[in-house]
């Protein structure tokens, strides 16, 4: 049987690949997801969920063939000061909204400007997120007691270097196990999964050894229950809506971006093409429908997509087959999951931080020595030090700035005649001079973007040209590839103070950007259809037709 689609000619050994896959995409899931959800704020089983039904959905509705969806790192930070500010009901309600968010912007084909962030600024606040997950689990890495969770980074470093006398080294040891065996078992025993045994080594030495000595998921949660998420209606009025839409709409662009990256990533491993409107809308679906069984927001995670991928995956059952492999667990081995340390998870969402950094990428821009330095520091400092929303708002407006401060240099203005030492009499700049001029005909070139960083240039250098009062003005336009309203509006001013002076402008050469904007503000009837031409040289010549030769 041959199916069409995202499952074109899907067949019996395309089942096995996805089957295989999808269990060893499902049981990495499994420890993730729990410690995604502990250092969220939340109890490890709405982890659990999460990744049972967004991964199911992420996979059914999303328009990468390969991603694979549930609660991820990047979410850490935003989740937890979301619920340690408005408590966990209100989270499942800010994800609700944030999935309305993302299925808009799906729908109104969002899906390409998302892309348009700058690097700098994704890689800043990826690093920030990263200092902020491996710092979060130092102190379930050193057991210590009585420490008070806050939202911001310096008040969690002081808490812990308040309580640093209260270390568990029980606990120490555990994590070291778990750290050792994340750390060696991909050369030993490549095929398993180095967080899963990590886990299941530390969890077993944890409980022959250290028997009641080692804060436990169970000790610290509760039992983890083996059945099945119910479903429950959020209690949303206009009133939440109002207080939680901003953090709602966080949820939303964090999401997006890193689901749009994953899918991405995935684009470059297989050679294929994401439809990122489609994915956005499968994002929003899961993240509708996961906080109504108690789920955590959820987007695509860009380490288990490549995990799938590398296991041969051929369609997107094998992300439904990962959930699926994740509610068998939860039903067969619930009540055991409640035996596992919290100093066991510790070492686990370590390694996520540390593989998430980026930090080739950041160093690698950071030796630039650029504005992306800049903004890579700025974004990265406010990531750690306020918060994401904070970061990237800023990080967006100077890379802003320093974009228009860098294109504003770009537009060169010059005043040009035909050079009469050149047999083809190109026009030259360096042509005009006391000896050869055209008084009542100027002839300007222009090269570069015209837009709001760079109409002033344009303003001063023609307010010069207008004092010489030339009968004609000819501007050439052919490198002017993008002009904006600020620039078009510049423009229309200096046609109209040489209209006052009884002078006419002339355009030659003009980009078919650069004229669907003068037709659309009106500058183009304002000008003149006639005064349009194709060439320099058509210009000039209707321009000696038209001055008074005797002055």
């Amino acid at each position: 049987m041959k199916w069409t689609g995202r499952y074109k000619e899907y067949h019996a050994a395309a089942f096995r690949k996805d089957l295989i896959s999808g269990l060893i995409v499902g049981i990495i899931a499994i420890p993730l997801g729990m410690a995604f959800a502990i250092a969220s704020g939340v109890k490890p089983e709405y982890g659990i969920y999460t990744t049972i039904i967004a991964g199911i959905l992420i996979s059914l509705f999303g328009g990468s063939r390969y991603q694979i969806g549930g609660p991820t790192g990047a979410f850490i930070p935003i989740l937890f000061a979301i619920v340690l500010q408005y408590g966990y009901e209100n989270l499942l309600i800010a994800g609700f909204l944030a999935g309305i968010i993302l299925v808009l912007m799906g729908l109104f084909k969002l899906g390409a400007w998302i892309k348009f962030i700058p690097r700098p600024v994704t890689v800043g606040f990826t690093a920030g997120i990263a200092v902020i997950i491996f710092s979060g689990q130092i102190a379930n890495f050193l057991g210590l007691s009585h420490i008070q969770k806050h939202e911001n980074f310096i008040p969690n470093m002081i808490e812990i270097m308040v309580h640093l006398a209260t270390i568990n080294f029980y606990s120490v040891i555990t994590a070291g196990i778990c750290l050792a065996v994340i750390l060696l078992s991909p050369r030993l025993l490549p095929k398993i999964p180095s967080s899963l045994l990590g886990l299941l080594a530390s969890s077993v030495a944890a409980a022959l050894f250290f028997q009641g000595h080692v804060a436990t998921i169970g000790s610290s949660f509760g039992a983890i229950p083996s059945s099945l998420p119910h479903f429950h209606f959020l209690s949303i009025s206009w009133d939440r809506i109002i207080t939680l839409i901003q953090p709602a709409f966080i949820i939303a662009m964090l999401g997006g971006i890193e689901s749009l990256l994953s899918a991405v990533v995935a684009d470059g491993m297989t050679g294929t093409r994401h439809n990122s409107n489609r994915e956005l809308i499968g994002q929003g679906i899961a993240n509708i429908v996961t906080p109504l069984f108690g789920g955590i927001p959820a987007t695509g995670a860009i380490a288990r997509t490549a995990t799938n991928i590398k296991n041969r995956a051929v369609s997107p059952l094998s992300g439904i087959i990962h959930g699926v492999v994740v509610l068998l667990v939860l039903i067969l081995f619930a009540p055991y999951a409640s035996n596992i340390p919290l100093a066991s998870m510790a070492p686990i969402l370590m390694m996520v931080a540390w593989n998430m950094s980026e930090r080739k990428q950041f160093a690698h821009i950071l030796r630039t020595g650029t504005s992306d330095s800049i903004v890579l520091l700025v974004t990265f400092l406010l990531t750690v030090l306020t918060n994401l929303t904070t970061a990237v708002e800023v990080g967006l407006i100077v890379s802003l700035l320093l974009f228009v401060r860098g294109m504003s240099g770009l537009l060169r203005v010059a005043k040009v005649l035909p050079d009469l030492t050149d047999k083809h009499e190109k026009e030259k700049a360096h042509a005009v001079s006391d000896g050869h001029d055209c008084p009542p005909i100027s002839i300007v070139t222009l090269e570069g973007p015209l837009f709001f960083g760079t109409a002033n240039i344009l303003e001063e250098f023609m307010m010069d040209t207008v004092r010489l009062k030339p009968q004609i003005l000819l501007l050439r336009m052919s490198k002017v590839l993008y002009v904006d309203t600020t620039g078009e509006s510049k423009l229309a001013r200096l046609v109209k103070e040489f209209a006052k002076a009884g002078g006419s402008v002339l355009i030659s050469e003009i980009p078919p950007q650069s004229l669907e904007v003068f037709k659309k503000t009106g500058l183009y009837l304002l000008i003149g259809k006639e005064h349009f031409f194709e060439h320099a040289d058509e210009a000039v010549d209707y321009a000696m037709t038209r001055i008074e030769h005797d002055k």
